[in-house]
């Protein structure tokens, strides 16, 4: 059933209340740049994180995480051997996960792992336009962590990288476009301090885990994590001076953005 910019919005509110009520854990295989940022981000928002990033751990404890996050920003070889043994625990325990592959493209070891572990059928796949282009075999890339397409030009492999993996899709840009192969939304919130900090993408995934935790309608769940994400900085833009102040007012905003923010700000089409 399609679901309307106005369904997705009653939803949201009602799962932002769900992430705070449930704490979700949030299994984090991520890059090292961003690991205090990500970590923060979910204690600011209600879930918690887990950095469990070794084999031997990665896999016990997938079974028994709310959500798993993969982010490829610097896959390293213990870290791309955990990664797997998360997946394959994560698949047989039902726990959602999020990939996001960054920079992947051109580059010769996070190239085939994205490819890899998008076939394992992630929940959500979540890049900029250039990363999702590339992880659905349709082009090279960005210039490393920087896109260098449009989002509406990553529309049809994001259709299409939704219909392979029979997730969910979710491209970052100045208005994020997400879609499950079928339905499609944008949102057009969001502030451009959110590019100057580091982590600002990175921290998304785990917030995309934590809600996909919250609800099987993993579709609404990632248009959700991104309209609070997205609302509360705004809300951080509204009282920063600069990037280093946005970062700190980020943390707080995402503590405070309540349903009636969200439901008041949210541009969703």
């Amino acid at each position: 059933m399609t679901r309307t910019p106005e369904d997705l919005l009653d939803f949201t509110c009602s799962a932002l209340d769900g992430v705070r009520a449930g704490a979700p854990l949030v299994q984090c295989i991520t890059n090292s740049v961003v690991v205090n940022v990500t970590a923060n981000a979910l204690l600011a928002l209600g879930a918690s994180a887990a950095m469990v990033d070794i084999p031997a751990e990665a896999g016990p404890f997938a079974r028994v995480a709310s959500g798993l996050l993969l982010n490829l920003g610097t896959p390293t070889a213990e870290q791309r051997e955990a990664m797997l043994e998360a997946v394959a625990a994560a698949n047989d325990a039902g726990t959602p996960w999020v990939l996001d592959p960054v920079a992947v493209g051109s580059l010769p070891v996070r190239t085939p792992l994205g490819h890899t572990l998008r076939d394992l059928r992630p929940t959500v796949v979540r890049g900029n336009a250039s990363e999702i282009i590339a992880v659905a075999g349709s082009g090279a890339g960005g210039r490393g962590v920087d896109a260098s397409d449009g989002v509406d030009a990553a529309v049809p492999a994001a259709r299409s990288l939704a219909e392979r993996t029979g997730g969910v899709v979710a491209v970052s840009g100045p208005v994020d476009v997400v879609t499950d192969g079928r339905d499609l939304v944008r949102i057009a919130n969001g502030d451009a301090l959110l590019t100057r900090i580091t982590g600002g993408g990175c921290a998304l995934g785990a917030v995309m885990a934590a809600f996909a935790a919250v609800d099987a309608d993993r579709f609404a769940t990632t248009v959700a994590a991104i309209t609070v994400y997205t609302v509360a900085a705004e809300l951080a833009a509204e009282r920063a001076s600069g990037p280093g102040s946005f970062q700190a007012a980020f943390l707080d905003a995402l503590a405070a953005v309540d349903a009636g923010t969200v439901r008041s700000r949210a541009a969703l089409s």
